[in-house]
């Protein structure tokens, strides 16, 4: 019997193991802007890189820039708590949003990417009779248009969410809840990539770490974007910058009714396996759910004043906490880990300004509030098609910024949470 040697040390294996043989490949190619694209696409989030990525496969446009003045994903796309839903009551929001939960439900196979889309359900609880009675109306115009939902009395509901205090001389009680199963969370940051990946594979240039810092304009067309790596003529551009929609607009020449404001969320050291759900609290505003390492992520209202930093408040966290724990009493004694926050663009009516601006050719994608992320790629997928058709896509043309001066607001605060808190 011959002596074995083996190969690696057991450092070595497991450097390697790690490693592998080589480097990982880029999952999207890492290039010089050129000086000018058909489409430069302002802002590199989940929103931004879906619209270079449909753009790309379906309308034959990969003649384009993703400009993003950090790296991709840190901005909102990477500071929300990753819910998606559509139990929206009005018309506008309800169709784009059950667009979207359609297609999360096949976009992980689309990108052949793991986006981690977990439809384990969304409960919004209800805390007076009256806004039983709304849910109930909001749940049969969901039905009507082919979704999903149940209404849940409190026996129902304690069996779908056996932790939830029900008590009924609680400080909120609970009168029961809107359930919608099809609703869940996806991991944000795998959206960013998987799109990223996707839009380079079809030969959109992604470009990091390149802030825009202004325009140059011809009549009422911009020719030039300025950015700290030069200037790049563009035919088209695209603002989709969430937090920071009215600076990039007063660049351009133009005014936004938007406020910025900052929200925060955070997580709780990890648990075990408590809650396989996702549960709003209306009364004052906090909602949760569970991460597969087992952290409670949690999150409640804007803070109280307009800001562009990207933090929050300890009056805010004391005041979310105190909810959840009003929800879920053992939630009482776990420790919070870490917190963050994101800048909320919010319009006088709570909902997104999407397509033509003042400028001929710069389309917005801007004042999301809360609701952006979980309407990723519907978004991506009707401004690709109105960007290359010319006029906007049904699903998106009842957000124009016009509606402002015609009255035609989309106010979903009577069917939700109001923007302003959620």
């Amino acid at each position: 019997m011959t002596d074995f040697k083996p190969k690696y040390s057991a450092w070595e294996l497991v450097k390697r193991a790690w490693q592998g043989d080589r480097p990982w490949a880029r999952a999207w190619a890492q290039v010089p802007p050129k000086s000018g694209y058909q489409v430069v696409i302002i802002g590199g989030g989940a929103h931004g890189l879906a619209t270079a990525y449909y753009l790309a496969r379906d309308q034959g446009i990969r003649d384009i820039a993703v400009i993003e003045k950090g790296w991709l994903g840190g901005g909102n796309t990477g500071r929300n708590t990753t819910i998606i839903r559509s139990d929206y009551f009005l018309e506008a929001s309800a169709r784009l949003k059950e667009k979207a939960l359609q297609m999360w439900e096949g976009l992980s196979r689309e990108l052949n990417f793991n986006l981690m889309v977990s439809q384990r359900g969304y409960v919004d609880l209800a805390h007076s009779d009256g806004e039983m009675e709304a849910f109930v109306l909001r749940a049969n115009a969901m039905r009507l248009r082919g979704s999903d939902a149940q209404i849940l009395d409190l026996e129902a509901l304690q069996r779908r969410v056996p932790q939830l205090n029900i008590d009924p001389m609680a400080r909120f009680p609970i009168a029961g809840a809107l359930v919608q199963e099809r609703g869940g969370t996806v991991r944000h940051d795998a959206v960013a990539w998987a799109y990223a990946r996707a839009a380079s594979a079809q030969g959109v240039h992604i470009i990091e770490h390149c802030p825009v810092t202004g325009f140059e304009k011809t009549g009422d067309r911009i020719q030039t974007v300025i950015t700290e790596k030069g200037p790049i003529d563009a035919d088209h551009v695209v603002v989709s910058v969430a937090g920071h929609s009215s600076e990039l607009a007063r660049m351009a020449g133009f005014d936004l009714p938007l406020e910025s404001i900052a929200v925060q969320a955070f997580v709780s050291e990890p648990v075990k396996p408590a809650l396989d759900v996702v549960v709003n609290f209306n009364a004052g505003l906090a909602y949760v759910s569970q991460t597969d390492k087992g952290e409670l992520v949690m999150g409640g209202g804007t803070e109280g004043y307009n800001s562009y930093a990207s933090r929050g408040s300890l009056p805010r966290i004391e005041e979310t906490a105190a909810r959840v724990i009003e929800m879920f009493p053992f939630a009482a004694k776990l420790r919070l880990m870490r917190q963050w926050g994101g800048i909320a663009d919010i319009a006088m009516d709570g909902n997104a300004i999407m397509g033509p601006s003042p400028v001929a050719n710069l389309t917005l994608n801007a004042g999301w509030g809360y609701a952006g992320f979980k309407a990723t790629p519907a978004v991506g997928w009707a401004l690709a098609h109105s960007l290359a058709k010319g006029t906007p896509h049904p699903l998106i043309a009842p957000f124009a910024l016009a509606r402002f001066q015609s009255g035609a607001l989309i106010d979903d605060g009577g069917a939700g949470p109001s923007p302003y808190l959620h």
